[in-house]
């Protein structure tokens, strides 16, 4: 796992300002990468790197090219298909000299192009700068779990692993973005492509781009294809008898996967490990890695101080059933001040509370190992989200059973009038409830899935904002995935939305930032391609079966996982905000939140924040909301501020160890 950074200049050579700028660009995300660093310079290109050392630590020096110096490459990530197809490309005639998977890659391109990315199996954001042609080739893997960041001028192109390499560049401008704002305020994290500046965009998961003096093109090279699922011929669920006949085959090939995609992501040359949660994805990956490790595995989890939030209990259970070499930590309120640093680690605007435990988990995992395998995407895999999906389900057969055109304007009504009812749990709010069924199927998905409903945004931003605005929808960006996908039932449609909107830009993007900042490799073997694709070709009703979550996948583990572990509840992975809101953390919140010229009342009305403040503190839940509006304030004033005017030293005064490649004369 490492960082990326680069910029290339079309039509004026680079002057001696490249080289300090590169150095720079790369020190500022030595998180990501402490153990080495290198650079390439030529008269167009600066390719940057750090490196955390995994595979070929002795020889996998970055940036590398192929033999004679066309093509090279700086790369972030794992390819866990790299032995096969090193093996293709020698015989094909290439020579190698490290044993990297990225001189693989790089010579992949050499010989395929652009289909490349189709032969990698793994986690991947890289740059190929090809120097004849003199254009720049960057790819991220399917699902998005290494980011790639870009911005374009038509004197300079710039690419990086994180904004805030992108932004040491003075002449790259710091504007926000209303409509990101927007966007964050309505889901809590930033959707790709964009980011919180204007100028500043994300390259999707399962995206291209080759970009030329005068050409930037963006190709779409993966999507998740449900087309041959056998559940998407109708809306309604699979018959009982066809479950039968089908079930057995399908738990036994899940189980098979889930062993090899566990198994390929166990090579590494430093200390290798895992999350544990207690849940049944953790548990699943910890329970793979003890068959097929040759010494105990490293576990560590995190707990809280409030027993609703804790799952402490459970970890321990599972790190007992396979003798684990286990550590637990528990969080408390008075650790909030860390929100500054993870703020900054983000590089963007970021609400999701479970941020803060996953940091924590990442600082102490990363004190005894390297790399840590995760459970993460079993949820949008195997259809986990039960606190949504099962209401869901009650809803599609609630509007079959009556009739929308006469229905929908009742159920607003109903939606205006019921009392907030935050107290009650979501499945059984009747506001919602009534809410999602006055829109249809789609428009309730983007409604459950956002942090901050709609009136509510409408009363919290300021006139001048929303003119800003000019109709700017987010709802519109979940509902145009929906549309996208060839799926027919609405599970595997809201499955799919959820892989493609809420997982990549918000789980993925949490899990890499919090364990990058701790100089920490994660690898998700539940997002194995291979996984994917079966799961495609799953009928729905193995995923939800009754009321039932992630069924296939808990069949497939019964046999391996005690039954309390199987059959609990779903518990989230965050931190209690609510509580924390009115006591450990309530001063601290308080005083980002009205501190005077507030970045957040550029856009927020202040006697409408003040409003939501005193009504949490008198009982109702504004936890999301405040919670929201916190983490806009920290990262318009902690990160923007920042980010630019650290002192770094030259290219040519770094550490012993550091590679340097110039076609030309090394600069002083």
């Amino acid at each position: 796992m490492c960082g990326l950074a680069g910029f290339i200049s079309w039509n004026t050579p680079l002057g001696e300002g490249a080289s300090p700028l590169l150095a720079r660009m790369t020190h500022v995300i030595s998180h990501r990468g402490p153990d080495d660093d290198g650079f390439y310079i030529d008269d167009h290109a600066a390719l940057g790197f750090r490196r955390l050392a995994i595979i070929d630590v002795a020889g996998g020096h970055q940036p590398l090219s192929n033999e004679d110096n066309s093509l090279w490459i700086v790369f972030n990530g794992e390819i866990y298909n790299y032995v096969e197809l090193r093996a293709w490309l020698v015989a094909k005639g290439h020579r190698f000299r490290t044993h990297s998977d990225t001189e693989v890659v790089v010579h992949l391109y050499e010989e395929v192009g652009a289909s490349c990315v189709d032969r990698l199996r793994g986690m991947f954001a890289f740059a190929i700068w090809d120097v004849r042609r003199r254009e720049v080739f960057l790819a991220r893997d399917r699902v998005g779990k290494k980011p790639l960041y870009y911005a374009s001028t038509s004197e300079r192109f710039w690419f990086a692993s994180e904004p805030k390499s992108i932004l040491q560049d003075p002449t790259v401008g710091m504007e926000v973005d209303p409509q990101a704002i927007d966007a964050y305020m309505t889901f809590s994290y930033v959707p790709a492509p964009m980011t919180g500046f204007t100028r500043i965009h994300k390259l999707p998961g399962g995206h291209y781009l080759r970009v030329t003096a005068d050409h930037i093109d963006e190709r779409e090279y993966w999507d998740w294809d449900f087309q041959e699922t056998s559940s998407t011929t109708s809306a309604t669920p699979v018959a009982s008898d066809l479950d039968g006949l089908v079930e057995t085959p399908l738990v036994e090939k899940l189980r098979d996967l889930l062993k090899e995609a566990v198994q390929v992501r166990l090579m590494s040359e430093v200390p290798l490990g895992a999350f544990l949660s207690g849940g049944v994805d953790s548990s699943s990956i910890v329970a793979l890695m003890t068959q097929l490790m040759s010494h105990r595995v490293r576990t560590t989890s995190i707990g809280f101080d409030y027993q609703r939030f804790n799952e402490l209990a459970y970890a321990q259970q599972i790190a007992n059933e396979f003798g684990t070499d286990h550590v637990a930590h528990t969080v408390k309120a008075d650790t909030i001040g860390v929100l500054e640093k993870i703020a900054w680690h983000l590089d963007e605007p970021f609400g999701d509370p479970s941020v803060v435990p996953t940091y924590y988990l990442s600082q102490h995992t990363r004190r005894r190992v390297t790399v840590a395998l995760s459970g993460d995407g079993g949820d949008e895999v195997f259809g986990g989200y039960d606190f949504r999906y099962v209401p869901t389900q009650a809803e599609v057969r609630l509007r079959r059973k009556l009739f929308d055109p006469v229905c929908r304007p009742i159920f607003s009504a109903l939606a205006a009038i019921y009392p907030r009812g935050s107290w009650l749990p979501r499945s059984i709010r009747l506001k919602t409830i009534f809410r999602n069924l006055s829109v249809s199927t789609e428009m309730a998905h983007a409604h459950d899935i956002s942090f901050v409903a709609t009136d509510l945004r409408k009363r919290l931003y300021r006139p001048e904002f929303t003119v800003q605005l000019g109709g700017f929808s987010p709802e519109d960006l979940v509902l145009s995935l929906f549309r996208k996908t060839h799926a027919r039932h609405w599970l595997d449609r809201a499955l799919y939305v959820d892989a493609k909107f809420y997982m990549q830009n918000d789980v993925l993007t949490k899990v890499d930032r919090m364990s990058m900042a701790n100089s920490l490799e994660v690898r998700s073997p539940l997002l194995d391609q291979k996984i994917m694709d079966f799961m495609a070709s799953v009928p729905a009703s193995l995923k939800l079966k009754g009321n039932r979550g992630k069924h296939i996948l808990k069949e497939a583990m019964k046999s391996q996982l005690p039954s309390g572990i199987i059959n609990r509840p779903k518990q989230g992975f965050s931190i209690p905000v609510g509580e924390w809101l009115r006591s450990g953390c309530r001063d601290y919140v308080a005083d980002w939140l009205f501190a005077q010229n507030a970045f957040i009342y550029t856009y927020l009305r202040p006697s409408f924040v003040q409003k939501l403040w005193t009504a949490h503190q008198r009982g109702a839940d504004y936890s999301s909301e405040l919670w929201t509006l916190l983490m806009l304030e920290l990262w318009g004033t902690s990160y923007r501020h920042s980010v630019r005017g650290e002192a770094v030293p030259p290219i040519a005064s770094s550490r012993p160890g550091a590679r340097t490649h110039h076609k030309r004369s090394p600069r002083p």
